[in-house]
Order: structure tokens, then C-alpha cells, then sequence
């Protein structure tokens, strides 16, 4: 909320906390969570929190509308950083919610991206599962790009990404829009799609103040547009 207020952008904002993490965190806390990372990242980590974010959002927007938040037939814009905007790329996939602009930064594009991710940290391969396999494709963002891209118009996506994320490269968020370009091209939508490569930001793009401003002003002026 303090580094994306998107004070500009007329809407309700609300800000979701992810499976596990912040208030929602297990019994055991950060020692629980690094016990479950080391037993299988993705089954006891990624699924339940990028999968269950997914998940997550019809109820959300279940809420927001019995609340008088969110009027029927008014939009749903989604944005998240990291393991949040592999949750938004999970959630245009499933396509269980119309959403009209999303916007991500840093993001995994899959659990193939996050397992990459953590052996580069952790210096230890992962030990891979049918079931992990399985998860691996199911949520790889440029396998199903013609998901992802399926609406009339398609989602507005803006991909954010840093040139020196060293967590997750900025190759993959370059497969991505390869992968999906051509689907926002065929009906005309190609501006609904844009790849933004910030050279030096890192992965924690809030650490410069100079980026944060900047992806900030980036994602607000998207929103404003498309939304």
C-alpha cells in the first residue's frame, strides 16, 4: 500500500495479503514457512500461496460487491510484484474473473520460473515430483498465453521488469510477451500488451526511490488508461 497507493487512479483499491504470508501466516511463522520451502517448494509453498491467491478471487470480488465496492459490470484491474503477479498470471489463466487491466512487476511467470529462482538462492536443485511436474505446466504463463490473452478485448497487461533482477531473470518476462504478442496482434489489440524493461532496477524495485516513482507513475497511467 505505501509503495503503490495509486492515489491518481479512480478506484477502490484493496490490498490482498498473500496465503500464508503477513497476518495469514501458519503457526511457526518464518521457521514454518522455511521447513515447508525445504520439504517441497511447490506443493507446500507456490501452490498454496500464488495457486490460492488465484483461487482466492471470486470470493474476493464475491465481497467486494456485497459490500457495495464493486457494481455489477464494473471492472477488475489486478497488479502484483513477485509471487503477487504470479498470482495475477494464474488468475488470467483461469479466467474465473473478468479483469480488464492487469499489472505486474518482478513477477514469476510460473513455477518453473520460482524453482529457477530458488536454486539460484538456495545453490540446491529442487527435487522434482509428478505432481510438481504437473503444476509446472499448468501454471507456466507463456504455455498458456492464448489463456491469458482469450478476452474481447484481452486483459490490458503491462509487464514491469527489472534489468538487474537477479531472482527472477528478465528473460522470462521477455518469453512472455513474445508469447503473447502474437495473440493481442491478431485482433488488433497489440497497444493492450507492453513489455517495460527498466534498466538497473533490481529485484526489490521499491529499494530506489528513482524506480519506485517511476513504475509507480507507470502503473497509475496504465490503470487511468484502460481501466
Amino acid at each position: 500500500m505505501n509503495a503503490l497507493p495509486l492515489d491518481d487512479v479512480p478506484a477502490v483499491k484493496v490490498y490482498l495479503g498473500l496465503p500464508l504470508f503477513g497476518s495469514r501466516a501458519p503457526p511457526g511463522g518464518i521457521k514454518e514457512l522455511g521447513r515447508r520451502q525445504a520439504e517441497d517448494f511447490a506443493m507446500l509453498l507456490f501452490k498454496p500461496v500464488v495457486v490460492g491467491a488465484a483461487d482466492e478471487l471470486p470470493s474476493v470480488v464475491a465481497a467486494l460487491r456485497q459490500r457495495g465496492c464493486l457494481a455489477a459490470g464494473q471492472p477488475v484491474g489486478l497488479t502484483g510484484f513477485s509471487a503477487g503477479g504470479a498470482a495475477v498470471l494464474v488468475a488470467l489463466m483461469q479466467g474465473k474473473v473478468a479483469v480488464s487491466t492487469a499489472a505486474i512487476v518482478n513477477a514469476s511467470t510460473g513455477l518453473n520460473a520460482s524453482v529457477h529462482a530458488l536454486e539460484r538462492v538456495t545453490k540446491q536443485p529442487y527435487a522434482w515430483t509428478p505432481a510438481s511436474r504437473a503444476l509446472a505446466g499448468r501454471t507456466d504463463a507463456a504455455r498458456h498465453a492464448a489463456q491469458i490473452a482469450r478476452g474481447e478485448p484481452p486483459t490490458a497487461l503491462l509487464i514491469v521488469q527489472g534489468g538487474r533482477d537477479a531472482v527472477l531473470a528478465p528473460e522470462t518476462a521477455i518469453a512472455l510477451d513474445q508469447a503473447l504478442r502474437p495473440y493481442y496482434r491478431a485482433n488488433g489489440n497489440g497497444a493492450r500488451l507492453k513489455l517495460m524493461l527498466v534498466h538497473g532496477m533490481p529485484h526489490d524495485w521499491t529499494s530506489d526511490p528513482h524506480d519506485a516513482v517511476g513504475v509507480s507513475r507507470a502503473i497509475g497511467d496504465w490503470f487511468d488508461e484502460y481501466e
